[in-house]
Formats: C-alpha cells, sequence, structure tokens
C-alpha cells in the first residue's frame, strides 16, 4: 500500500537487495548520487505520463469531423436558445 508523502518531501522505497545494487552501480556509472539518478530518469518519465493522460487523441476521421464542426456548427436546440435570451435578459 502507497505511504503518504510527508512535508518535507521524504518518499520511502522498498527495493529488492539486487534491485537497489543495480540503481546504485547506474548511478555511479552517471556519477550521480542514488537520488539524482532516480529523479533525473524518473521525472521525465512521470511529465510525459502526465501530459499523455491529460491529451485527448482523435483518430484522422474524428479530426476531420471536429474539424467540420467547428467550420459548419449544427443549429442550437430551442431550448437553449431560449435558456441564454432568458439569463441575458436586461431589466
Amino acid at each position: 500500500m502507497p505511504r503518504a508523502v510527508t512535508d518535507s518531501g521524504r518518499i520511502e522505497l522498498r527495493l529488492r537487495p539486487e534491485d537497489k545494487a543495480t540503481l546504485t552501480r547506474a548511478a555511479t556509472l552517471k556519477r550521480l548520487d542514488l537520488s539524482g539518478y532516480i529523479l533525473g530518469t524518473i521525472l521525465p518519465q512521470a511529465k510525459a505520463d502526465i501530459c499523455d493522460a491529460e491529451q485527448l487523441k482523435l483518430s484522422e476521421r474524428d479530426s476531420l469531423r471536429v474539424l467540420e464542426l467547428l467550420e459548419n456548427p449544427p443549429p442550437a436546440p430551442a431550448r437553449l436558445v431560449r435558456a441564454a435570451k432568458a439569463s441575458f435578459t436586461l431589466p
């Protein structure tokens, strides 16, 4: 179960000894400490994951449909027109 991040920004991570040894060796080869190596490797991936999750990806067909609707929008339903007029009526 994930632990909550404290105000200090500290995160605890449990690793198998062989996984820690692998990370430590990689960090040493890059001349970084373990925290620097992990942050330098993981932060760009985390940002890419967030970007992917926040972007809507449309197929070519759907992209063309959206462009068509933007250029030629359908008429507004009467109920929406009435509601818009009612909310903009000046006294």
